[in-house]
């Protein structure tokens, strides 16, 4: 199955509404403003639950998120940290991927949690499996507090203005390594080379 340009997006927490879905939603916002790029979802959640525990790699929903997982190009992980370790729902998914199932991708994994004390979570739990499924390039992630994302009425999340820079710089990393591309929308980067002056 041939690679992509495009990215998946996987939410790795039990709820529909989470901090770490708001994360996702502000890296699928910033995407959307790339030009050539698909941009795919896989909330975990919805997958079958006796298919994810009983490890069911032929139930039609675990044979579809694993096609998702290798059409795409780069993966972004979001997760909530559980006492010092990422969400149970994405650990028995990724159990489930083959060995090489990152392998030639470049992933960028995010994080929120009730402190910051949380936040080698990233560095010691999620970043040895994602090396384990042979990830090309594993970016430096994001993590982020519940202060600073806040809830907002209706169950909503609101990314906080710190960690929104924070994710300007990721996404604009995730393009550079993955594709090879700059984030912005300005003009393409010319070589010195092809630069003239004239006095």
């Amino acid at each position: 199955m041939s690679v992509q340009q495009s990215v998946l997006l996987i939410t790795g927490s039990p709820s529909e509404q989470s901090r770490s879905a708001a994360l996702l939603d502000s890296v699928a916002e910033r995407l959307s403003r790339q030009k050539n790029l698909t941009v795919d979802r896989l909330n975990i959640h919805e997958l079958s639950a006796s298919a994810l525990l009983l490890a069911d790699w032929n139930h039609p929903s675990i044979v579809a998120a694993i096609a998702q997982v290798a059409r795409a190009r780069a993966v972004v992980v979001a997760t909530p940290v559980y006492k010092a370790a990422y969400s149970g729902v994405l650990k028995v998914f990724l159990d489930l991927l083959p060995q090489t199932a990152l392998k030639e991708k470049t992933v960028l994994p995010l994080a929120t949690g009730g402190s910051p004390h949380h936040m080698l979570a990233l560095d010691y739990a999620l970043r040895p499996v994602l090396q384990a499924l042979s990830a090309r390039h594993i970016l430096p992630g994001v993590y982020a507090t519940d202060s600073q994302i806040p809830q907002t009425g209706s169950k909503a999340y609101s990314v906080g203005p710190e960690i929104a820079g924070r994710l300007d710089k990721a996404v604009a990393n995730l393009m550079l390594e993955g594709f090879r591309v700059s984030a912005t929308s300005g003009f393409e980067p010319v070589h010195f080379s092809r630069v003239r002056c004239s006095v």
